[in-house]
């Protein structure tokens, strides 16, 4: 698969298969976040990889929206310093989650990044230092309905170029 297939065909799976990922697919996922771009190349980031059923279920907590956590056959928790000090920690964050997502996507696996609310809680879930802050994190898997891999964009589903692009100036 392409990058540009890997975009257009990408879909937010949040129900997963309990299946788990080899050890190959796992770290070639943590790879593509961690060879991700970042600003002046400062890599201001760590990731926690969590496979253990107990911890993803109990991370799930954490956010409203959060309880694919529990399900995934892996979490990765998006470590950042301190994001008020400078905007770009999470725009760097947001990349590294990108790139593993289409990682994941190109080896068949499923992801939806998910927003961590009670970020002192997954703090004492997972341990991490306090000069650690933790927003967002990730699950992967593969998709509970395989068809998820292969559905054809939905008809109407992103907004069009001519919609989001100003061409010089507004």
């Amino acid at each position: 698969m392409n990058v540009s297939d890997a975009i257009r065909l990408k879909r937010a799976v949040r129900k997963f298969a309990d299946t788990s990922l080899p050890d190959d697919v796992v770290k070639a996922i943590l790879n593509a976040g961690r060879r991700s771009q970042s600003s002046k190349n400062t890599q201001t980031w760590q990731f926690i990889a969590i496979r253990d059923k107990a911890v993803l279920k109990e991370l799930s907590t954490c956010g409203e929206w959060a309880g694919h956590l529990a399900g995934a056959a892996m979490g990765v928790a998006i470590l950042t310093p301190n994001p008020s000090e400078k905007f770009q920690i999470m725009f760097d964050a947001g990349q590294a989650a990108a790139f593993m997502q289409l990682a994941a996507w190109e080896l068949g696996v499923g992801s939806v990044p998910a927003s961590i609310y009670e970020p002192e809680k997954a703090r004492g879930i997972l341990g991490f230092p306090a000069e650690w802050h933790l927003r967002i994190a990730l699950s992967f898997g593969y998709p509970l309905e395989e068809t998820k891999l292969s559905a054809p964009p939905k008809k109407g589903g992103r907004v069009s170029l001519a919609d989001v692009v100003h061409w010089d100036r507004w």
